[in-house]
Order: C-alpha cells, then sequence, then structure tokens
C-alpha cells in the first residue's frame, strides 16, 4: 500500500508538490496570455475541464487521469475554471510587477470590480491586499461557483489561490 502524500493529509498542495506533479508555465508564456494551472492532484473520475476546453488543451486520456494543460494550445478562456467541480483550475498571467489571478469564489459577499481584498493563500491564512480586476456573477439558481479575478504582487503568484472582502 503506498503512502498518503503530505498535501491530502494536510488538505492543500504547496507550489512545490504541484510543479512536482505538473509542469510549472515558463515566464514568457505567462507573460503572453493568462494561462490555465489545475491544482488537481488526485485521480478522481472527473473530466469537465477537458470536455469544455475549445482547443483540446487538456490531456487526460482517461477521465480518472490528472489534467495536464498544453501551455501552447491553452487562449486563457477560463471555461475550465467556470466548470471544475473541484475548483482545482486557475488562470495566472503576468502583468508587468503583478501577477492576475482568476478563481473560483464561494465566500459570501461577493467583492466588487476595484475592491481592495485580503489575499488568502491555500491554507485559508492572510498574505497580503490586492484589487478585483474583474467579477463573473454566474447563475445562482442553477449553483454557479462566481468567478473573479485579481491583481496581486508578482511574490504571491502562486501561493493566493482565494479572497475575503473585508467589512
Amino acid at each position: 500500500m503506498s503512502e498518503i502524500p503530505d498535501y491530502l493529509k494536510r488538505g492543500y498542495i504547496t507550489p512545490g508538490e504541484l510543479f512536482s506533479i505538473i509542469p510549472k508555465p515558463s515566464e514568457d508564456r505567462l507573460r503572453e496570455r493568462p494561462v490555465a494551472v489545475p491544482e488537481c492532484p488526485q485521480e478522481i473520475p472527473c473530466a469537465p475541464c477537458r470536455e469544455v476546453c475549445p482547443t483540446g488543451a487538456i490531456n487526460m486520456p482517461t477521465p480518472n487521469d490528472l489534467p495536464v494543460v498544453d501551455y501552447d494550445k491553452c487562449i486563457g478562456c477560463s471555461l475550465c475554471v467556470q466548470v471544475c467541480p473541484g475548483l482545482a483550475f486557475f488562470m495566472v498571467q503576468y502583468v508587468g510587477d503583478r501577477a492576475r489571478i482568476t478563481m473560483p469564489h464561494e465566500l459570501l459577499p461577493l467583492p466588487e470590480r476595484g475592491e481592495t481584498v485580503v489575499l488568502l493563500n491555500r491554507a485559508g491564512e492572510p498574505v497580503g491586499r490586492g484589487k478585483v480586476v474583474t467579477v463573473v456573477p454566474r447563475e445562482k439558481s442553477r449553483g454557479d461557483t462566481p468567478i473573479i479575478t485579481v491583481e496581486v504582487p508578482m511574490e504571491l503568484a502562486w501561493d493566493v489561490r482565494a479572497v475575503r472582502v473585508e467589512g
């Protein structure tokens, strides 16, 4: 029997653990346009991301395989972020000396465009402040999760995975 990985015991994956499983996009690619980054380290039967991708950038030979993104094929549309039932897809883009992270947002209240929010890491701990760039509220009656894009300090690009509205 194989040992349970630390991230499963802990409940979240670190960037180092993530990039030991999937390749990290190059800095050039991250500066070109947003790119999908799957943070889905468990082989479970799930493939909506692969099915919704308009360019076939998400490789999963079977629904039990981990999603691997061909960063050159990814157009940054964020459909994978919107459809992932495990909230495990994020878009990352480097813009100047900042990073933009597109992520699902399940906490209330929903932030507003232009609002300054508290940035949270994968463990839910505050790590800084960022500015909300876009908010896609989505259809509440269907149970769709809102999607936000937040601008963060570059050094937090691979740490921030949630935000909290102050107030």
